[in-house]
């Protein structure tokens, strides 16, 4: 990129304040007209004497024109990850949660995790005018989650349930490639250099419907906005998959069991009422009634530990659930966004029952999941929690 290029986008983002210094540096071309709105727009965000005024973009009044066709400009210039960063700065420093509300603002947001979660943390608050679109905002994010998690989940699972044992019945999407190769060996063909097997060794297929189970008790407080929507849309994915059987229980100082809206994961995020405290213990008895087979039960308590209802009881489920045969796993965060904040002391206390304590990012799920499902160590994901 050219030096008056990066001179330029510095100059957009710094604001006229900053042109003496610009130019000192080599100077850059005059904006252009489209960059003289965004100018204007981004001035309005981040301050400086440009031609906007911050006031302008505040409040809850009918939204600026211009910067409902700046949010649609912005891909000419910013690429998806500094847009993202922008859109978020001007809905934190500028009071622009009002502005969400305008259909027209919504449609022209580039899709983004942290926004959707705001957006279900005031669902009850958006007018009617903005309801469909944004819904539709939050559908966009979970299609783009179901596009980078979908097939991996789904192979997962296949991987952990359908991969265990050998079978008599042949199945070309089940042959076992490496132990026929392996002992077929003494069957090769050196002049024709072809393998001729005798034999074929074929996976079991699970094809029992609901031979496992799996259970997703979400956090709905505030703070687990984006673990909330990463796995509901997760569940939905699971709860598709003939060979499980899937439970879906948000809570907060309330238990709600979601299962019934699995079907579509915008549902299931509009059922979760984001920003309650937090009673884990009365969530996890509810769960603790829903497990029948223990050994073939996988529990996923998402949350950040901050218990607001009894610690001890909570521990006492837990440890019991764990002697029981269930393989409990708490995950503080699922979220690229950092390191998780949380309670350190309790998650020492459910880490000491053998109950793995830590954050996953999103591309880790599937990996995750199919560790889980097999009874595997999690121990390369525990080493970087607590």
């Amino acid at each position: 990129m050219e030096n008056k290029e990066i001179l330029k986008r510095w100059r957009l983002i710094l604001g006229s304040s900053s042109e003496d210094t610009i130019e000192s540096l080599g100077g850059t071309d005059p904006l252009s007209a489209e960059e003289l709105l965004m100018d204007s727009a981004l001035s309005q965000i981040y301050g400086g004497s440009g031609s906007g005024s911050s006031s302008g973009m505040a409040g809850s009044g009918k939204s600026s024109p211009k910067l409902t066709k700046w949010l649609g400009d912005l891909r000419s210039l910013f690429s998806q990850t500094e847009i993202r960063v922008i859109q978020n700065d001007a809905i934190e420093r500028c009071g622009l949660k009002q502005l969400l509300f305008e259909p027209e603002m919504l449609d022209g947001l580039e899709p983004d995790i942290s926004t959707a979660a705001l957006l279900l943390t005031l669902k009850d608050q958006i007018p009617t005018k903005a309801k469909d679109n944004a819904r539709k905002y939050i559908s966009k994010v979970v299609e783009e989650i179901n596009r980078r998690l979908s097939d991996d989940l789904r192979r997962s699972v296949t991987s952990a349930l359908n991969r265990r044992e050998h079978s008599p019945i042949p199945s070309a999407a089940a042959l076992d490639f490496r132990t026929t190769i392996r002992r077929n060996l003494a069957n090769y063909d050196s002049e024709r250099r072809l393998l001729l097997p005798e034999r074929f060794w074929f996976y079991e297929r699970a094809s029992k419907a609901g031979s496992r189970t799996v259970i997703l008790d979400i956090d709905q407080s505030g703070s687990m906005g984006e673990s909330a929507i990463y796995s509901s849309v997760m569940g939905c994915i699971l709860a598709s998959i003939n060979s499980l059987k899937t439970h879906i229980v948000a809570f907060d100082t309330a238990v709600t069991d979601l299962t019934e809206l699995c079907s579509d994961p915008v549902d299931l995020l509009y059922g979760i009422q984001l920003g309650g405290g937090t009673d884990i213990e009365r969530s996890v008895a509810y769960c603790s009634g829903l497990v029948s087979e223990p050994e073939k039960t996988t529990m996923f308590i998402i949350t950040d530990l901050y218990e607001g209802g009894n610690r001890s009881g909570l521990l006492r489920r837990l440890g019991e659930l764990r002697s029981s045969g269930v393989n409990v796993v708490v995950l503080l965060a699922i979220s690229d966004s950092g390191r998780p904040i949380y309670d350190e002391k309790l998650a020492e206390q459910v880490a000491a029952l053998d109950i793995p304590c830590f954050a996953c990012p999103p591309e880790r799920l599937p990996e995750l999941l199919e560790a889980a499902l097999k009874k595997h160590s999690l121990s390369s994901f525990t080493k970087q929690a607590i």
